[in-house]
């Protein structure tokens, strides 16, 4: 992946497509973790993925364009859930059943769901993108301190609804 982040950083664009392809599941399920509609979600990702297309010279590290790219995606949603917080939220609205999904899937995003944002965001990161502590410390701008105790406070409010988390670390959706 070194490779096609230097590439793109050389105004490849053919390696800068073939990274957000890379990344596109798991930029999706973070944004699914701050915004509910799959259209606000779409409006997310295509900001984000301009905003890195335009900016990727400003990457001073390859070995870190995923958390850069993680990074601006968060920023991407906590704005449009800045500019839209006076606006009807789409997901008051019943959501069409997707009958793909298992029945752990659907437990755990509506688990997600349930629990306070500045947790759900670290429990993805933690639980599905497999990202590590310190890791999610960078992305997210907090001390690690911080990232440990809201994931402890995740895992309990989680456990108060249930009594397990359906995902192991790493463990895609």
């Amino acid at each position: 992946m070194i490779f096609l982040v230097r590439k793109a950083m050389n105004h490849d664009a053919d390696a800068f497509i073939e990274l957000m392809k890379q990344n596109k599941q798991q930029m999706y399920k973070i944004a699914k973790s701050y915004l509910h509609s799959d259209h606000d979600i779409a409006d997310v990702l295509q900001n984000t993925v301009l905003a890195c297309f335009e900016n990727i010279h400003t990457l001073r590290e390859p070995k870190y364009f995923k958390t850069w790219l993680i990074r601006i995606l968060i920023n991407q949603c906590k704005d449009f859930l800045q500019k839209n917080k006076n606006y009807c939220s789409l997901d008051k609205l019943p959501e069409p059943s997707i009958p793909d999904m298992t029945q752990n899937h659907l437990e755990f995003e509506e688990l997600l769901m349930s629990i306070d944002p500045r947790y759900r965001i670290i429990l993805v990161l933690y639980y599905v993108e497999g990202f590590k502590i310190r890791e999610i410390a960078q992305i997210l701008d907090m001390n690690e301190n911080t990232v440990k105790t809201r994931l402890s406070r995740a895992r309990e409010a989680c456990l108060k609804q249930t009594d397990f988390l359906p995902y192991q670390k790493g463990e895609c959706l």
